[in-house]
């Protein structure tokens, strides 16, 4: 029987839309007032039906009844005038009940009227009635009205409006047995409104999970400020759809106040995580300031409007500071939306602006419906006059542009992350090769100061010593002593290595061209008077490599022990000298000697092995060959 009620109450209201004028009930011809015994549904209480007064809020309604000047039609416009709010408002209709029992209606004379009292009047005099609400509902709103059989009664209705701009005056008289079924109804109506808005919340509860993500990730405040906007817009909507119409305490205490608060603080820090999201402070200066005047705007707002609703009865202080606020941030959007169009060369701050452009088209639509369609919104019209509808299209298309500019910004911090590292890469490498320059600088003005000194110090002491041996020879002719000899020998031999190491020291002969042609003058110097003719053939040209000391030194030693072992051991008497540079170096030796066999290698094996030692430690090779005589190669990649 419940639902078959509800499905008759559906398709008798359909009927109502579009023409609200249309009472579902009969009247009593004789006595010009309703009968509730005779009401199908629901009585809405028309011009005929009803008259209105208006009187101050603290004022005494037992000692100005009299006084009273009731209008006979109600204010034609969809809001409760201004005037009206902080007043009390008083409805005059009168019913009575033609059946033999008696009959029950509830009274609802809209949604946001927190504090109604219903009276009887008989013959100017007042009798308050028992406040009587819905069982199980917290339904502040209704309150039922019971007539005993044949009889009738003029009824009062004292209002106290609640302090909001979508407040409505719509009374009407509601069937005893059918108030669940018009509850449902109610809800019904907002069905869809609110599953479209439960989704809504459900994308701005995983957008605070995924700022706070995040935010953990990479300790950005923005996602903290995104995340506590997102918290407080989702949280706002999810609230409004969840007590939908319901006239319940904290449902007047929402609409009258929390709302406006949730939304401004929402604004807050959305307009703290854009200065920060689209770095204004160094990028956008101009935007950096203006979001810090509409910071303190919206903040000395919110303090004023707080004021006006605990601490006055002034609702025209109240709405003028709220809608004033908004002309101003829709203001704000406006010169946003300006200045983003004349930089629209920066693709983040244009995924920005049709975000915000979005946003304010369909604020705009929100609230012309507000304002244009509030009379409608009890009737089964859907979403699409439905304010609440159109904000929350506008916030979801500003969060998709948003999520396309985070992922634009994301791959360009990647990309200046990116080049930042590699920039501090190619830093440190500059930095270590600087560094190794430096030590190289003053390894090589060491080597340069040593080989000075020993070439002024050692090397002239020496050049003393031989000529002195050589002149004690020549005075003493036959009559000199071996020892003598030996000193002059020993001394020209030290003389020569220590010219060598000088030579290997001196970083100006750092140079191929400089090795090549040190080697071929000290092999011609070293077989000068010896019974070997040496033939040493060089490149033509030969290239500025550059040639360090250390593998200089190394090819030099290993050439010379060479050359020593064709003097000592290969009884040859023609030695020649390939040299080649193209496209690595190549000293191969040639003797005409008697060569080399397996079992003579021991004699100067250690010879051989400092050689290989030599040339493996600077990477290069070491190679000896039985070849009609002797041939050595000596192979160093350039």
């Amino acid at each position: 029987m419940r639902n078959s009620g509800f499905i008759v109450l559906l398709f008798l209201l359909a009927g109502t839309i579009g023409a609200p004028g249309f009472a579902l009930s009969q009247e009593n011809a004789d006595t010009g007032c309703t009968d509730i015994s005779k009401m199908r549904l629901i009585k809405y209480l028309i011009e005929k039906d009803i008259s209105y007064a208006s009187m101050e809020k603290t004022g005494s309604l037992e000692k100005e009844i009299s006084s009273l000047q009731f209008i006979p039609r109600l204010y034609s416009e969809n809001h409760t005038p201004d005037k009206f709010v902080t007043k009390k408002l008083l409805l005059k209709f009168r019913i009575c009940n033609s059946s033999d029992s008696s009959s029950s209606v509830w009274f609802y004379p809209g949604i946001f009227f927190p504090e109604i009292r219903l009276y009887q009047i008989n013959e100017n005099r007042l009798s308050e009635m028992p406040v009587i609400l819905p069982e199980g509902n917290n339904e502040l709103s209704f309150r039922k009205i019971t007539l005993k059989a044949h009889d009738s009664v003029t009824i009062l209705a004292e209002l106290l409006p609640l302090k909001t701009y979508t407040n409505s005056l719509h009374p009407k008289l509601i069937q005893y047995g059918y108030i669940n079924s018009y509850l449902s109804l109610l809800s019904t109506n907002n069905r869809t409104e609110s599953i479209f808005t439960y989704i809504f919340s459900g994308l701005l509860l995983m957008m605070i999970f995924f700022s706070l993500a995040n935010y953990l990730q990479s300790p950005n405040n923005e996602f903290l400020f995104y995340a506590g906007y997102a918290f407080f817009t989702g949280f706002m909507l999810f609230l409004k759809s969840a007590l939908g119409i319901k006239t319940s305490s904290f449902n007047f205490f929402l609409d009258g106040y929390l709302d406006f608060i949730m939304q401004g603080a929402g604004i807050i820090f959305y307009m703290i995580f854009m200065k920060k999201f689209l770095e204004t402070k160094t990028r956008h200066r101009f935007l950096y300031y203006l979001y810090n005047w509409c910071i303190a705007m919206v903040v000395f707002a919110l303090l004023l409007y707080s004021f006006a609703y605990f601490f006055t009865n002034n609702f025209s202080l109240q709405n003028k500071t709220e809608n004033l606020s908004k002309m101003l941030l829709l203001l704000m959007v406006v010169v946003f939306l300006v200045y983003s169009f004349r930089n629209r060369q920066d693709r983040l701050l244009w995924y920005m602006f049709w975000g915000n452009l979005c946003l304010l088209i369909f604020s705009l639509i929100s609230q012309s419906t507000i304002f244009f369609f509030n009379s409608l919104i009890l009737y089964n019209l859907g979403i699409f006059i439905s304010g609440l509808f159109y904000y929350e299209i506008g916030l979801w298309l500003e969060l998709l542009f948003f999520l396309m500019g985070l992922n634009y910004k994301n791959k360009q911090q990647l990309i200046s992350e990116t080049k930042e590292k590699e920039r501090l890469i190619a830093e440190n490498k500059v930095m270590e090769y600087e560094k190794e320059l430096a030590i190289l600088k003053a390894q090589q003005e060491e080597r340069n100061r040593i080989s000075a000194d020993m070439h002024d110090e050692l090397g002239s002491g020496m050049t003393v010593i031989r000529l002195m041996s050589e002149i004690a020879l020549d005075k003493m002719k036959d009559q000199a002593p071996a020892e003598i000899e030996k000193i002059s020998d020993s001394a020209n031999e030290v003389l020569n290595k220590m010219n060598t190491i000088i030579w290997t020291m001196n970083s100006g002969n750092d140079t191929l061209d400089n090795l090549i042609y040190y080697i071929r003058t000290y092999a011609l110097e070293y077989f000068e008077g010896t019974p070997i003719d040496c033939t040493v053939n060089i490149p033509a040209a030969i290239h500025n490599n550059e040639m360090p000391g250390a593998r200089r030194r190394n090819i030099f030693l290993s050439v010379k022990e060479a050359l020593n072992n064709v003097l000592k051991h290969s009884g040859a008497t023609k030695v020649t000298i390939d040299i080649t540079s193209e496209p690595d170096l190549k000293f191969i030796i040639r003797d005409n000697g008697s060569g080399i066999e397996p079992a003579q290698t021991r004699q100067f094996g250690n010879g051989l092995k400092n050689m290989a030692k030599r040339m493996e430690s600077i990477g290069g090779s070491f190679k000896i060959e039985n070849n009609n005589g002797t041939t050595v190669t000596f192979f160093l990649p350039l």
